[in-house]
């Protein structure tokens, strides 16, 4: 780094040696030559404008303002193309303004414009001969005008798309946020509320039947356990950033996320909780996407939760369709329904909805005419490795 600048700055050193000379060692050349070489001998100053352009400007406008005062202005030319041959010096202030006008803040810009402004002003004034002064100062003050927009657009360019950015950022959070609300409630709720029943269990017959009792402490003693593995992994997950982890061995360390697989032991842990889940599956099973498994068996879950806490019956129905597009997933109970739209309880079919809705599915849930609840949701498959495509 420090030998990066240092070269900067000699090669803006380097550009104030050049003009002079340009200068001293030409001075019966035109102002056209002059001119030209000043602008190619700013090419030096690239360095310095890209770390200091405020000190770059500065250099910019000593040398070209050396070059056209040091130029005769009518030994081999008229006043008019002398003087627009010397302009062309004045060229690299004004790309280097239009820098500082992108990058600088408006203070400085704007003291930046009004020096420049000033300097050249001046200059023309001085070293402009007769009709040619107003020319001189139109070309002087277009010239500076353009660069200073072409670095406005470029600066509202660059803050839009820092913008879209923040905005892009703010929204992954808020996902991101929403998706482990979603894991923490389906892996949660349903445990505590067969935990709840059990105790409720287990402290009414604490006394009359101890057996039963003892069963009820196993149940919430794995159920707990479980839990416990669940917020694990999803705590873990968030601290992969955690420095000399790779996330594949945080991964190795951990138990994998639930899925369709899992469904006999949800089944057999809600069948403790006093409610029997029969549980059907029909089409070609097969291994699913990670997302789409996860998604499937957090809304049996969550369906199985709004059951065993809601409908006040001892058995439901799951069922799950593996379709050639999409995966169908169904909970069916015969109790007393629900009193709202699942709102009034919480978060739960809220819930249900988001992760459908991220996987392009569709999800109905209500009371069904002849009594009890429905829950289906229908999640699309991508398609299917193998399976021949009919052309004509």
């Amino acid at each position: 780094m420090t030998r990066t600048k240092a070269m900067a700055w000699a090669g803006g050193v380097s550009y104030l040696l050049l003009a002079g000379l340009l200068v001293g060692a030409a001075p019966r050349a035109s102002g056209t030559v002059h001119g030209v070489g000043a602008l190619m001998a700013a090419s030096l100053l690239a360095g310095v404008a890209r770390r200091r352009p405020l000190p770059a400007l500065a250099m910019a406008l000593f040398g070209s303002t050396a070059v056209v005062a040091g130029t005769p202005s009518s030994l081999h030319e008229s006043p008019a193309v002398s003087y627009q041959g010397e302009f062309l010096s004045y060229v690299a202030v004004d790309l280097i303004l239009g820098f500082i006008v992108a990058t600088c803040v408006r203070r400085a810009a704007l003291a930046a414009v009004a020096v420049s402004f000033a300097v050249q002003l001046v200059v023309v004034g001085a070293f402009a001969q007769g009709d040619n002064l107003a020319v001189s100062g139109v070309i002087a003050l277009l010239a500076m005008s353009a660069s200073c927009i072409a670095g406005l657009l470029i600066r509202e360019r660059r803050e839009h798309a820092v913008a879209l950015r923040s905005q892009e950022v703010a929204e992954a959070v808020t996902a991101e946020r929403l998706r482990i609300a979603r894991e923490l409630h389906d892996m949660v709720a349903h445990s505590i509320g067969i935990i709840a029943i059990q105790a409720g269990v287990g402290s009414r017959v604490i006394e009359t039947r101890p057996a039963e009792a003892r069963e009820a402490l196993r149940a919430i003693e794995t159920t707990s356990r479980e839990t416990l593995s669940g917020l694990r992994r999803t705590l873990v997950s968030l601290r992969r950033a955690e420095r000399g982890v790779s996330a594949s061995e945080k991964s190795s360390r951990l138990a994998p996320a639930p899925g369709l697989a899992d469904l006999g032991r949800l089944a057999a842990a809600t069948a403790d909780a006093g409610v029997r889940v029969d549980v059907c599956r029909t089409g070609d099973e097969r291994p699913l996407p990670a997302d789409i498994d996860l998604s499937a068996y957090r809304i049996v879950q969550e369906a199985l939760t709004n059951v065993v806490r809601h409908a006040g019956t001892g058995h439901c129905r799951v069922t799950i369709d593996y379709g050639n597009e999409d995966l169908s997933v169904e909970v069916v109970d015969d109790g007393r329904g629900s009193t709202g739209s699942g709102s009034g309880h919480g978060f739960g079919i809220i819930g249900m909805r988001e992760r459908v809705g991220l996987l392009g599915g569709r999800l109905s849930a209500g009371r069904r005419p002849e009594g009890g609840f429905r829950v289906a949701a229908r999640l699309p498959l991508p398609a299917r490795a193998g399976v021949p495509v009919e052309t004509r």
